[in-house]
């Protein structure tokens, strides 16, 4: 029999606090020697690098960047791996339904943060160049749930690039003269923590909503299968949930501490609907269901129904018309199979 009321860690203002201070100190201090060694241009072309998911090899790369590969390509002491085939298999089982979710639900979530988003927002790429931004993302979540890259170590590889990545945002953002650090240190310790519950247990919310069975065991596989993937991102294991308890109760903290309306969650929202309306305009025939007007009122529909309309006003989502009709429409719409946008 599953526990009724799970044991749970508490999340309190204070240690969430300290944990928007802290970065991720080893990924960190590879960034900070390539600079110091070669300047801001070696940066620039190790981020060029680091976006490649066909390239994952470290040759020709600084010997700090070699060195941090060779360290931290392996998981941690608590991954098991059954669970971990479990989590995928239940990916491949759900694709379709949590491609949707993740575009309508988990990146809109993030968005909500608003001192988090101020990354992207000053990231140009992500409003100049969102489509493309998407797929990238796109093709690392479906790597990670595919159990062929995990035999092969390419899901690892790829996870240790995004670190990087999160590491390079964190210097440009603290050296634009731009950053304010009020909003914390940039993907800091506690945003990263909201970005791994987006990818866990605000897509099992999410199938939930759409009316998506699952079992406990299932569920807590997935959980635990995305938490190996948040460590190895760099996430703080003392805020990786241990079981759905513990994530629903670090979200709602998150949420309590960070959620409200943003000029950065209102124009990444807007950047985001912009994405799937021409990914899905470019992709569909020009037939009256597939009008730029009707993909737009499909997915802010969708986003309205999972966000609910308070989270979805704070983020400027459209009042569509049609929304109240989107359960189950909405799945034809191709947000999000791996190589179309939606994360």
């Amino acid at each position: 029999m599953p526990t009724l009321i799970k044991p749970s860690r508490l999340f309190s203002n204070e240690l969430l606090q300290s944990c928007r201070q802290q970065g991720d100190p080893a990924a960190d201090a590879v960034i900070a020697t390539v600079v110091e060694e070669n300047g801001r241009d070696a940066l620039r072309q190790l981020m060029t690098w680091l976006a490649d998911n066909h390239n994952f090899t470290t040759d020709g790369q600084p010997e700090a960047v070699r060195t941090f590969f060779a360290t931290y390509n392996r998981l941690p002491a608590w991954a098991d791996a059954k669970q971990m085939a479990e989590g995928m298999r239940f990916f491949k089982k759900n694709a379709g339904q949590i491609g949707l979710i993740l575009g309508c639900f988990s990146l809109p979530y993030c968005y909500l943060g608003a001192d988090g988003a101020q990354v992207l927002w000053l990231t140009e790429r992500i409003k100049n160049d969102t489509v493309r931004r998407l797929q990238e993302t796109g093709e690392w979540v479906f790597g990670i749930n595919d159990p062929k890259e995990w035999v092969s170590e390419k899901a690892v590889n790829r996870t240790l690039k995004v670190r990087l990545i999160h590491a390079g945002a964190r210097w440009f953002s603290t050296h634009s003269g731009r950053w304010n650090m009020n909003w914390g240190t940039p993907v800091n310790q506690e945003d990263m923590a909201g970005t791994n519950l987006a990818f866990s247990y605000i897509v099992l919310l999410g199938l939930r909503k759409m009316g998506v069975l699952s079992t406990e065991q299932e569920e807590e596989s997935y959980r635990h299968h995305i938490n190996v993937v948040g460590y190895l991102n760099g996430v703080s294991e003392e805020l990786l949930p241990q079981n759905l308890r513990e994530a629903y109760l670090l979200g709602r903290s998150i949420a309590q501490r960070h959620f409200k309306p943003s000029e950065a969650g209102e124009g990444l929202t807007r950047s985001l609907l912009n994405a799937i309306v021409q990914q899905v305009s470019d992709t569909a025939s020009q037939s009256a269901e597939k009008r730029p007007e009707t993909i737009r009122n499909l997915a802010a529909g969708q986003m309205r129904f999972f966000l609910g309309d308070q989270h979805a006003d704070w983020l400027a989502i459209p009042k569509a018309a049609l929304e109240k009709r989107l359960v189950g429409i909405t799945s034809r719409l191709p947000v999000f199979s791996g190589q179309l946008p939606g994360l």
